[in-house]
């Protein structure tokens, strides 16, 4: 071989190595864009809830459990919106990718017409049931009296909710997650604000006690499903609301509900998965579910970064499938799954030394923060393997392919998570109800893995 070949070979070579490197840190980039934002958002979410936890954790035991069993009812009717959303964002990113912002906003403002049409259902059923939806748990009265009330007050925000988490995420699909991040912020600073206020009849707002925090939830998400709705009129993320188009049309219906419902489905097998284990702690007393519904807050936080991640896997696979791209949405995977092991084994390690300082920043109660610190500490240990599970499902929902999430999910919380809750919870009281969840987080991690491994979901057509 002449030297004048081997130079031109070495030269080739060293121009792919440079372009592959200059890839790599695109698709670093781009996650990082999307996760970072995401991540803030998600926590800020959590915020709303964390508040009221806060809130009641320094008021009683009572309290404090009324307020977990109406935030479960509150995140179960909120299942039904959070699906339209992953259709949304899924579809969105797809046209976003393929350059048809016009259909794109289509998508979005349909999709905001079936979120607001799924909130006042929801508004009505919760106002009528309330009291048997908290009476499921089987509380003593008092917990059910204050439960009842409080989940009526939050359920009429349901339609204004279905139109900022369905405007949020058809934003992320766009790319925007800045955007749904700057929302929650201003949720959160009104969220806070009225609650305290009402709480203890702060300023001009009067005093209304234990329902105070309820109300300020209700107002909060109102307004901040009104100002995204004017975000959006005005245009924001290539995505932009038109004056027409409010007539349902079926075929983007469908198109979102594809994705949708299996998502759904997936979702609500959770939502209902959870609402079982969750009746199954209850049955362990007052003391040890309001242990159980702070432990579950912790958690929550060091789930941040998996959902952050899980986010930009979600947008990125979406958009790069949607410009015929599927090795960056390889990429884009690997690189959320990189960071965000990390991250969440670091947060998980954080949970297992310092449980017990986590539990003590929501509630007084000694007794409550030492049944809490051995759950927390069961979950701190699998934080990696949770990571793998949110990236790679987030994925799966990007490329449209949720009804392999919904089989998956189903599978492992029904014939994993609750029967071995149900063995091992006599024997090992809340202790062995999380180490039912940590093993059914596990397997969900294997299975998604094993699915994601197929190449498959670049194929599904959105």
């Amino acid at each position: 071989m002449s030297v004048t070949s081997r130079t031109a070979r070495a030269s080739v070579a060293l121009r792919n190595t440079l372009l592959g490197d200059a890839d790599a840190r695109s698709v670093r980039a781009d996650v990082m864009r999307l996760a970072l934002p995401s991540i803030g958002e998600q926590l800020l979410n959590m915020t709303v809830q964390m508040v009221d936890t806060y809130l009641m954790g320094h008021i009683g035991a009572a309290q404090l459990t009324a307020v977990g069993l109406s935030n479960n009812m509150v995140m179960l009717a909120q299942t039904f919106i959070m699906a339209l959303g992953t259709g949304a964002t899924a579809v969105v990113a797809r046209l976003i990718g393929s350059r048809e912002p016009e259909a794109a906003s289509q998508v979005m403002q349909q999709s905001l017409l079936v979120g607001v049409t799924i909130g006042t259902v929801l508004t009505v059923m919760m106002s009528i049931f309330a009291s048997r939806a908290i009476g499921f748990y089987g509380p003593e009265p008092d917990v059910a009296a204050i439960g009842s009330s409080y989940l009526r007050i939050v359920s009429f925000s349901f339609v204004m909710q279905g139109v900022l988490w369905v405007g949020n995420a058809a934003l992320r699909g766009a790319g925007d997650t800045r955007t749904p991040l700057y929302m929650m912020l201003g949720v959160n600073a009104l969220n806070i604000l009225t609650s305290v206020s009402l709480l203890y009849g702060l300023g001009p707002l009067p005093g209304i006690g234990v329902y105070g925090p309820a109300v300020g939830t209700a107002v909060s998400m109102s307004v901040g499903g009104l100002v995204i709705l004017l975000l959006l009129a005005k245009g924001r993320g290539n995505l932009r609301l038109m004056r027409d188009g409010w007539l349902p049309d079926r075929n983007v219906i469908m198109r979102v509900m594809n994705v949708g419902l299996p998502a759904g489905g997936e979702q609500l097998a959770l939502r209902l998965g959870m609402t079982i284990f969750q009746r199954l702690v209850a049955g362990l007393g007052t003391v040890a579910f309001a242990a159980h519904s702070v432990a579950l807050t912790g958690m929550s936080m060091s789930f941040m970064p998996g959902f952050g991640f899980s986010v930009a896997a979600t947008t990125l696979v979406g958009q790069s499938l949607g410009a015929r791209d599927s090795q960056r949405a390889r990429q884009s995977v690997r690189e959320a799954l990189r960071v965000s092991a990390w991250a969440m084994g670091a947060a998980g390690l954080l949970l297992v030394v310092f449980s017990g300082q986590v539990m003590s920043i929501f509630v007084d109660d000694p007794e409550v923060i030492a049944l809490g610190v051995a759950p927390l500490q069961v979950l701190g240990m699998i934080q990696p393997l949770s990571a793998a599970t949110m990236v790679y499902s987030g994925a799966l929902r990007g490329a449209g392919d949720t009804r392999w999430t919904l089989l998956i999910t189903a599978l492992s919380v029904w014939a994993l998570r609750i029967p071995l809750t149900s063995a091992l919870i006599v024997p090992l009281g809340l202790v062995g109800a999380w180490l039912g969840m940590a093993i059914d987080n596990v397997m969900r991690a294997v299975l998604f893995w094993l699915r994601y491994r197929t190449g498959r979901w670049a194929e599904v057509k959105v």
